[in-house]
Parts: structure tokens; sequence; C-alpha cells
């Protein structure tokens, strides 16, 4: 039992090191790496050349952490059930970032969005509990120390749709005091990212903040720039139903859907921007890539604009709890050269998107782990392999039975000598012959008996010789029926302990040997918890 309760042990230690840490440094060092730009001869010179970091800036992309909160699973505030899941949905998004993402070294990491789950509905004190989260999470408070840049877009989770924004300027007031300005640009590189606040642009004209939306990107439209330019937005662009998204999304595709306010027609859920706004959009900015969230599935599609086709690229959430149960982000990587010709915009650009560990898939095998060592301990013979004793005396006794010829026929063999006599006869030449007679009486063994009888022939010898082995054989397979027996009977009896003590006795044995691997596990299990939660 205690080398079972050892393997046991290992086994358990070696599925927390890996569900707990090693699986979230496959996508670093094993599944996933930054994208090499194309080469193209619209490129300098220098891109010309072998490919090597300084010819690229690495962005890493992320969306939708959606911080769980009191809005998420219809939970009591600060009960019980809510802090576990917050934790564990918390800690495997800082496992993911400080793991798989930080390790590859980015030289931008860009939010797109939706950092809380319930931003507009929650008071000033619960949504600064919520930032402090986020920030934890994503270990931004050391981000600076890195030198890595950080860029921010909006979410409808963050600031709601039109409908809460016309309603509710306080909830943009303290967005923004955070996270900064909802529509703005910035350039990495020799490429430049332009954010929408996609939440505003299918509001009422009439609104400050979609007439504010609509006045920034006109005004970008209106600029010369000869980089690319890559289009930022939370809310995907219109895309006609059942327009499929490429071989990386799980879910089923989701048909265009907007939702009214009754009382003032302003938006109040909407998983696209309408098809008007969306055209017009692409045709103002002439994007030659846009990155989308909010659908918390990969989707990618291609849009067609009078300027000609364009990728959008929908990342899904790097939370597991948000009904994707594989979370991703994606690697970009911007071109550090000058573009010479505007027909290659787009090669200055490559991406690549990374798979995060199922969460649920690792709480799944832990589970069936527990169960397989619940049936492990309480079925496994109680003093080893001595308890198969029984099955080695029922085949010795098969075996012996089958050398015994007992599941031959059960014809017997034709023997010419058995109830004969032969009697002896002279010929005329003097000669003797054996003359074989049917006997009338059974023959007997000469062994109880003599042969008396004069001028009867005794048996040939190899009929007795048949004989003397069929009764040796006999008597060797009674013999060994006899041993078998007596080997059963020196078995304990099942009658002499009771059937309950034997279940306390092996409840008790079970209950020893799992305190025995919890003592040697649980605390591992608690140091890779706070290991990974505790601050860098």
């Amino acid at each position: 039992m205690w080398n079972l309760t050892m393997l046991l042990c290992i086994l358990w230690a070696v599925s927390l090191l890996y569900g707990e840490m090693l699986t979230f440094w496959v996508p670093s060092i094993w599944s996933c790496s930054w994208p090499p730009l194309l080469r193209s001869t619209s490129l300098s010179s220098s891109a010309m050349e072998a490919q090597h970091p300084g010819n690229y800036v690495k962005i890493a992309v992320v969306a939708d952490p959606q911080l769980m909160d009191k809005t998420s699973l219809g939970l009591p505030p600060k009960s019980l059930a809510l802090e576990i899941s917050q934790f564990y949905t918390d800690l495997f998004m800082r496992r993911a970032f400080l793991a798989s993402i930080l390790p590859l070294k980015p030289d931008a990491i860009l939010f797109l969005g939706d950092y809380f789950d319930g931003g507009p509905s929650l008071s000033d004190e619960e949504w600064k509990e919520s930032l402090s989260r986020f920030k934890h999470i994503f270990d931004l408070k050391t981000q600076g120390k890195r030198n890595t840049q950080v860029y921010y877009l909006s979410g409808n989770h963050d600031i709601g749709y039109a409908s809460v924004l016309s309603h509710k300027p306080e909830v943009v007031r303290r967005y923004e005091q955070e996270f900064g300005i909802r529509n703005y640009r910035f350039t990495v590189g020799k490429v430049e990212f332009v954010v929408v606040d996609a939440q505003t642009l299918d509001g009422h004209s009439q609104g400050s903040l979609t007439s504010a939306s609509w006045d920034f990107i006109k005004n970008v439209s209106m600029d010369v720039n000869l980089n690319p330019r890559v289009l930022l937005t939370h809310i995907p662009l219109y895309r006609p139903d059942w327009t499929t998204c490429g071989p990386y999304r799980y879910s089923p595709v989701i048909n265009q859907r907007v939702f009214h306010a009754v009382h003032d027609q302003e938006i109040v859920y909407q998983n696209y921007i309408t098809e008007e706004k969306s055209k017009y959009l692409l045709d103002l900015l002439r994007p030659v890539l846009i990155l989308s969230g909010h659908d918390h599935d990969q989707c990618t599609v291609t849009h067609m604009s009078k300027h000609g086709p364009v990728m959008e690229h929908t990342v899904g959430t790097i939370s597991w709890q948000q009904g994707n149960l594989y979370p991703s982000f994606m690697l970009l990587s911007a071109s550090n050269d000058t573009i010479q010709n505007d027909s290659s915009l787009q090669d200055a650009i490559s991406t690549q998107l990374c798979f995060l560990p199922m969460q649920t898939h690792i709480y799944i095998w832990y589970l069936s782990q527990f169960v397989l060592t619940l049936l492990a301990l309480l079925l496994w013979p109680t003093n080893g392999l001595g308890s198969w004793r029984y099955c080695r005396v029922f085949m010795e006794y098969t075996r012996s039975l089958i050398s015994s010829n007992i599941f031959r026929s059960g014809a017997k063999e034709k023997n010419e000598d058995e109830n004969c006599e032969y009697e002896m006869i002279w010929d005329a030449e003097g000669s003797m012959h054996l003359v074989k007679k049917t006997s009338k009486a059974p023959l007997t063994h000469s062994s109880e008996r003599g042969l008396s009888e004069r001028g009867n022939a005794v048996m040939r010898s190899t009929a007795r010789r048949q004989i003397s082995q069929e009764t040796e054989l006999s008597t060797a397979v009674d013999m060994n029926m006899d041993v078998e027996l007596d080997m059963m009977a020196k078995l304990p009896p099942r009658a002499s302990k009771s059937r309950t003590k034997k279940v306390i006795r092996r409840l008790m044995r079970t209950l020893r040997m799992l305190t025995v691997i919890a003592a040697v596990n649980v605390p591992l299990y608690m140091m890779l918890l706070f290991k990974d939660w505790t601050e860098q």
C-alpha cells in the first residue's frame, strides 16, 4: 500500500506542477513566437536584409479581461462563492500575463477594452476596487520599470453603450481620468494606430460624444500619412449574417443584433457596428488592418471597401470565465522601416494568434484524477498480490484437469484387449496358436487374484501398462484435488470477519492514505497559488 501511496503522491505532484505552472510556459517556449514580416521589394533596403528584432516592434494584444464582480453571476457582493470565482479567474489571467506574454518581451501592450464586467453600474468604491485588481493582474505598476508602453481602448462594459453614455456622464469621466481619452492615435515603429470609441459611433448625431468621435475620425482622415494604419475598435465592424470566422473560432457565429431604448431610441446593445457606419469608417480611415474584441471568440473576416479588401481580426478573451474554452491573445509585429510603396502597406504588419491553457480541462483532469485515486485506494488488495492466491489455486487446478483428459471427448478409445481370453491351440504340425475368445466374466486385475485357470493366457503387457497409467493419473488428480482443497481450507474463511469491519477497515486505510497524499501535495498547491498571486 505504501508503494501505491508514493506513486499517487508523485502523480499528483506532477499534475499540479504542470497544471498550475508548466502549462503556462508552453506559449512563450513552444507554441508562440513573434511573426516575421513579409519581405517585399517595396520595403527599404534594410528590410531586404535578414529579419532580426531591430526590423520590427513587438506588440502584445489583449482583449476582454472583463473582471468578475457583483453583476457577473448574480451572487451577493462579498459572498464566498463570488470571492472564490474572482480569485481563480484573476489568477488565471495573471499567470497568463506573467508566464505566457511577458516572457516574449513585448515592446508595447495593447488592451482592446472591457476591463470590467459591470463597469457602468459599479459605485466609485467598487470601481476602484476592480481597477486595483486589474492593475495587479496585469502588473501595471511595474510596466514603467520594464520600459513597456501600454495603450487602452474603451469597451461597452467599461462605459456602456450610447444609452448609458447619454445618461451617466460620470462613467466616462472616471474612465478618462484613469485610462485617458477615448479617441486618439499613436505610432509604433512605422505603423500608425487609430483608437476610436465604437460605443458612440451609432449614437444620435446631435449627441456631444458621438459628434466628438466622428470629428476625430474626420480629422485623422485628412492628414497625409504614408505609414500603414491600423484601426482599433472594441466593437467589430459589420459583416453579413452567417459570415464564417475562420478556423480558430469555436462557438457559433453570432449575427447582427442591435437593440434600442424605447424612450429615446438610443442603443442599449449591439454586437457589430451598423453597416452604414462601418463603410463610412473604412472609407475615411483606409486602414490596412482592423483589430477588435467584444465577441469573446476568435474571428477573422475580410471587409470590402472602395480602397480594396481589409482584414479584421477579432481577438478572443483572455479570461477562461467569459464563455470561451480557449482563451487567447495576439502577437503583432509592426515594421520599423519606412514603406516606399502604398500598394504594399500590409507587408509592414504581421499577426499571430496564441492560445492559452484550457483551464476547464485542467480542472476536469484534477477531478478525474481524484476519482481514480479513490478507486485505487479502495480497491487495491489489502495485502498486495498475496490476496490473489485464489486465482493461482484455480489456475493450477484447471491445468491439472486439462492434463488428465477431463475435457476430452466423452467417447472412449477402442481397446481390443478388454474383456477377452486367449486359448492355446496346437495344430497338426505341433505349433501353438493363441485364439481370442470373448470372456463371460469381467476381467479382474492380477493384483487382486492370480490367474488359476489353466490354458488361459494373461492380458498383454500393453493393456496392463495403460490401465496402470490411468490408475496412477486418477490417483494423482485425486491427490492434487485434495491438496488444492487443503489450500482452500487454509484460506481465512469469509465468515471469520464481519463485512462491516472489513468496510470500516478499508475506509480507514483509504482515509489514512489520502491524508498522506494531501499532506504532500496541498502545501505544493498552495505554494504555487501564492507564488503567482503575490507581487513580483
